[in-house]
């Protein structure tokens, strides 16, 4: 029901971005960040929204499941992932670091897109609260003013 939001260039293009970027997801609320890539298979999170922040090199990555939307996604981009939204690398570049998070008090789980466990998941993303603030302003908008609206930026 909530669409992603995407901050191109959010990163700036100088310097540490990495650390740029887990600097501001800890001051903006979306604490204990990690390094790495994104899974070459559709996966979700049923208990958590995740934001990711392209520190180095770029990737395409499908947004939505398996009829989703591919978005490149290059240095310097961060995309907030609403729980229950399946995501998958579908290529990448390779020097590929992603810096992920997710709001302060929400515990990710990892889910598979399939039919299976779609009833139990489905009631799980339900309860998901929103995030006290938006992971890249530290502000309620963009992102709780386009989440309650329901309305992609």
């Amino acid at each position: 029901k909530l669409p992603l939001v995407l901050y191109r260039g959010a990163l700036g293009a100088e310097g540490d971005l990495a650390a740029r970027c887990e600097a501001m997801f800890e001051a903006n609320g979306w604490p204990g960040a990690w390094r790495n890539g994104i899974y070459g298979h559709h996966h979700y999170h049923s208990t958590a929204h995740e934001v990711l922040g392209i520190a180095r090199g770029s990737a395409r990555v499908r947004l939505g499941g398996e009829h989703g939307a591919t978005v490149e996604l290059r240095q310097g981009d961060v995309v907030v992932i609403p729980a229950g939204v399946a995501h998958k690398r579908d290529s990448a570049s390779g020097d590929l670091l992603v810096i992920g998070s997710y709001p302060l008090g929400q515990r990710p789980d990892i889910c598979r897109a399939d039919t299976t466990s779609h009833a139990k998941s489905a009631a799980n993303v339900a309860t998901v609260a929103l995030p006290r603030c938006d992971p890249v302003t530290g502000e309620d908008c963009p992102l709780l003013d386009c989440w309650r609206d329901g309305k992609s930026l």
